[in-house]
């Protein structure tokens, strides 16, 4: 796989397949490329429907040359635990930020949500958030409001308290909750819409096959989701030999991990 920036080559090839409607992992194969490279690559210059490949390789000359700021002490401390590379980190919240951006989320919001799950410890202050991503207050604090009304983040205060903003387990079990629940409307409209239109007609059957699919796609989501749960709650220790085995907080079960 090769690595190193990308050629202009390569980005008028990704010009050329997002023209052909191709994937993002379909271009990364093609180009023997990490597919997070290539989502990294379009949303950071432009979006699907917005990229260039001359102004992207233009702007990327830009960033490398250009005079770059030094980031803040905290940050670089952050970046460093455990050992890790400052810019390999940098990298990856990119990458992450992008994968976000691609699943729907606004920019910002992308990026907040991206500097948090990079965090050890889940939480960070708005201040925290603005010194991290170089944006105002007001930035981080509308951010972070939406993201609430998604579910994504919540909010506590600490022993200081200040308000903190938290990304933890449970809430990717509660936005999957809310995803399979955020059909319950629709179900319920489509019904009504059957004895509106006379069951059996070709458009009430439509909407009650539709009632019906997304019935039973909820159904299986919640239980998957709630059997699932304890995976979330599984922390990955290392055992004496130096290998990583499972374990769980608060006395739960150990859930069973995969092997690929």
């Amino acid at each position: 796989m090769p690595g190193g920036r990308l050629t202009q080559t390569e980005r008028q090839q990704i010009a050329a397949g997002l023209a052909d409607g191709l994937a993002y992992a379909e271009i990364a194969r093609r180009l023997d490329r990490p597919t997070s490279t290539i989502t990294r690559e379009v949303m950071r210059n432009g979006g699907p429907a917005g990229y260039r490949a001359d102004l992207a390789h233009r702007a990327t000359q830009q960033r490398t040359h250009g005079p770059r700021q030094a980031a803040p002490r905290g940050t670089q401390a952050s970046s460093q635990a455990y050992g890790r590379d400052v810019e390999a980190v940098r990298d990856y919240q990119e990458a992450l930020t992008a994968v976000y951006m691609a699943s729907g989320l606004p920019k910002m919001m992308a990026r907040v949500l991206g500097c948090l799950y990079t965090t050890d410890t889940g939480a960070l202050t708005a201040s925290e958030l603005a010194q991290r991503l170089q944006v105002s207050p007001a930035s981080i604090s509308k951010a972070i409001t939406f993201l609430e009304s998604q579910d994504l983040v919540r909010r506590e205060r600490d022993e200081r308290r200040r308000e903190r903003y938290v990304v933890d387990d449970d809430l990717w079990y509660q936005a999957m909750i809310r995803s399979a629940r955020a059909n319950d409307q629709f179900i319920e409209v489509a019904r009504q819409g059957v004895g509106v239109l006379g069951r059996g007609t070709p458009a009430a059957t439509r909407l009650e096959n539709a009632a019906r699919f997304l019935d039973f796609v909820s159904e299986g989501l919640i239980r998957a989701a709630e059997q699932g749960r304890e995976v979330l709650y599984t922390r990955t220790e290392s055992a004496s030999d130096g290998a990583a085995r499972p374990s769980s907080d608060d006395g739960r079960t150990a859930a069973a991990t995969p092997t690929p």
